[in-house]
C-alpha cells in the first residue's frame, strides 16, 4: 500500500511515518499544496496513493481545501468512486463544523482527532478495507 502523510507539525509527521513505514510505502509532505502536487504526480506515474492522512489546519493550503482539490482532480481524470483514494482527516480540533465540512463537502472517508492513537488508526485503516503489510 502507498500512503501520503500530509502534516505541517514535524513531531506529528514523524510519529505517523514511524507507525506506518513498516507496513506501507509512505511519502510525506508539509502542506495541502504539496499534497495536491504529490497526488497528481502519483497518478501521472501510474502509482496512485491508496490512503492520504490529511491534517486540516496547515499553512498555505489547508486540508479541507486540499481534499476538495484532490476529489476534483479525481473527477477530472475519471477515477471511479470505488477506486478513489481513501482520506482520513486529522486534526487537533474536535469541532463539529470541521467534521461536517470534511465528510459532506470534501468527501473524507474518516476523521481522527489528535493525539493519534495507534490502535484507532490501524482499526480505521482496516475498516476502510486497506491492507497493511
Amino acid at each position: 500500500m502507498k500512503i501520503l502523510i500530509v502534516e505541517d507539525d514535524f513531531g506529528s509527521r514523524r510519529f505517523l511515518q514511524m507507525l506506518l513505514q513498516p507496513h506501507a510505502r509512505c511519502d510525506v509532505v508539509v502542506d495541502g499544496g504539496e499534497a495536491i502536487e504529490a497526488f497528481s504526480m502519483a497518478w501521472e506515474e501510474n502509482d496512485p496513493y491508496q490512503l492520504i492522512l490529511l491534517d486540516i489546519m496547515m499553512p498555505n493550503v489547508d486540508g479541507q481545501t486540499a481534499l476538495k482539490e484532490i476529489r476534483g482532480n479525481e473527477a477530472k481524470i475519471g477515477v471511479d468512486s470505488s477506486d478513489a483514494v481513501k482520506v482520513i482527516m486529522t486534526t487537533a480540533l474536535e469541532d463539529p463544523k470541521n467534521v461536517v465540512e470534511a465528510y459532506y463537502q470534501g468527501g473524507a472517508d474518516s476523521y481522527l482527532v489528535k493525539p493519534i492513537d495507534r490502535a484507532k488508526l490501524f482499526q480505521m485503516i482496516s475498516d476502510l478495507g486497506l491492507p497493511l503489510e
